[in-house]
């Protein structure tokens, strides 16, 4: 087929990085100019259809001493190149199907290429040189007789409704309910912190279905194989981010663990390790809220909210909530303080810089002086409350819990107030693209409202502070 670039151009307006992709698949059609490009409609899993583009071919497979021209099919997303191809077989009525560990019973290929998918180093090219050397292993077709062949045809016709759009097709095993009130959760990391968040959810019983990604390389993680092994009703775990379609919220919990030497070179790993993920969740996920667990969490939030192009309120990061709750019950339940409502808050940056705040003046008594003025018996509850919350560290089934309340808050539109990280920019004076955490009511469309804190120079100036350092190491990074 000869290649028209104005064709294409036409085909992909839409697309975010239109040029970059039509150059890719210039190189591609140079190396495989059988293939044969079209515009049609594709149905996800969750119901879900859009025009995307799509190409079909061969790629030549030795097996055996023979020589095979293996058919494929690859539709090309609209995030295309950051996020990876959905590829299929796509086999003629005289040939079956083998199920392997590459190629599921409806032709869907998975490859170790698509879940490291990470532009500009994962190309077209790179992926179908890929998918040759894994046929050349385990072929995935094969001859059918004349009786098998009637019974291909019913499988390719599951094929062809998901590849030409039609409206009827039903979601294979996504459970959505049809009044469409379906709370999906995906949880992005299978590490404990990732296997923790997605217990807690479930233990909870605030989703409907919990879908762990499992990023990591190689085989499956000792935590996701027990999942698999000792199933929870609810909870899936899935390598294919096609699985996280539909989600409400998505949890990110990954980090990377390169071997990077300076702070700013870790951080940048993990933007890089971002780059191959927030662009395919935001394609599949459009109208999720964007929880961050990840670490530095402030940083982090905002790379998310930078590469997923949501509105701000629907990033948001996991923050101080953890460290607020402890505070709040410390003060309440183990200095016994009586201060109407849970109106103090540890807010700013995560870590040693964090700060305590009060959302309004309260009349505070306390066991520990009855004579102390309200003022100087707030410090002193602080200040006795922060060396307690000092030796409670974040481990991960803590931070788990945490995130589960959140994913109440969220998924029950509860409208409870949280400290969670959220853009700052226009408060205290803060001028800069910065998250930092603050008291959010939240609700089913992430952050509705940020709660108005007592006005305080000495906050202010710690909250100025952390903003300008969190503003520096954003400029350094590598977007």
């Amino acid at each position: 087929m000869e290649f028209s670039e104005e064709k294409l151009k036409q085909w992909l307006r839409k697309y975010k990085f239109r040029d970059l992709t039509i150059e890719e698949l210039k190189s591609v059609h140079e190396l495989y100019p059988n293939i044969t490009f079209a515009m049609n409609t594709y149905t996800f899993k969750d119901g879900s259809q859009k025009d995307l583009l799509n190409f079909s071919g061969t790629v030549p497979v030795k097996y055996q001493g023979n020589s095979y021209n293996i058919p494929i099919c690859l539709w090309i997303l609209d995030f295309h190149p950051f996020t990876p191809p959905i590829c299929f077989l796509k086999p003629t009525a005289n040939m079956g199907i083998s199920v392997g560990k590459h190629v599921d019973a409806h032709g869907r290929i998975y490859l170790p290429y698509l879940q490291n998918w990470s532009h500009p180093q994962s190309m077209i090219i790179g992926l179908l040189k890929e998918m040759i050397i894994k046929f050349e292993e385990e072929l995935p077709l094969y001859s059918l007789s004349s009786a098998d062949a009637a019974r291909q045809l019913e499988l390719l016709s599951y094929i062809a409704k998901i590849t030409e759009g039609e409206n009827n097709v039903q979601s294979m095993g996504d459970g959505k309910k049809s009044n469409g009130e379906f709370n999906k959760v995906t949880v992005i990391g299978a590490g404990d912190l990732g296997l923790a968040c997605a217990l807690a959810i479930s233990a909870k019983n605030v989703a409907d279905k919990v879908v762990v990604l499992d990023c990591s390389e190689g085989t499956m993680k000792g935590g996701t194989m027990d999942l698999e092994i000792f199933a929870l009703p609810n909870v899936e775990i899935s390598r294919d981010f096609s699985a996280s379609a539909g989600s409400k919220l998505v949890v990110l919990t990954v980090n990377s663990l390169g071997n990077a030497q300076s702070y700013l070179d870790v951080v940048q790993s993990n933007v890089e390790l971002f780059r191959g993920i927030i662009p395919s969740v935001a394609h599949y996920s459009q109208h999720s809220v964007l929880l961050v667990a990840s670490q530095p969490v402030e940083i982090m939030t905002y790379v998310s909210w930078k590469m997923s192009g949501f509105p701000k309120s629907r990033v948001i990061g996991i923050g101080c909530n953890l460290d607020s709750a402890r505070f709040q019950y410390i003060i309440t339940n183990i200095l016994k303080a009586q201060i109407r409502d849970k109106d103090n808050w540890i807010i700013g940056e995560q870590g040693e810089n964090k700060v305590m705040a009060w959302s309004a003046s309260k009349s505070v008594t306390s066991n520990l002086d009855g004579d102390l003025t309200n003022q100087n018996a707030q410090q002193l509850l602080v200040n006795r409350a922060m060396e307690i919350l000092k030796g409670k560290g974040q481990r991960s089934w803590s931070v788990g819990l945490s995130v589960a309340d959140l994913a109440d808050s969220i998924l029950s539109d509860k409208r409870k107030v949280h400290s969670i990280s959220t853009m700052v920019q226009g408060c205290y004076s803060i001028n800069s693209e910065v998250f930092l955490s603050m008291p959010c009511v939240l609700g089913i469309n992430g952050v509705n409202e940020v709660i108005k804190l007592l006005d305080e120079d000495s906050v202010a100036q710690k909250l100025q502070s952390s903003a300008a350092s969190i503003h520096d190491l954003q400029q350094q990074l590598k977007l």
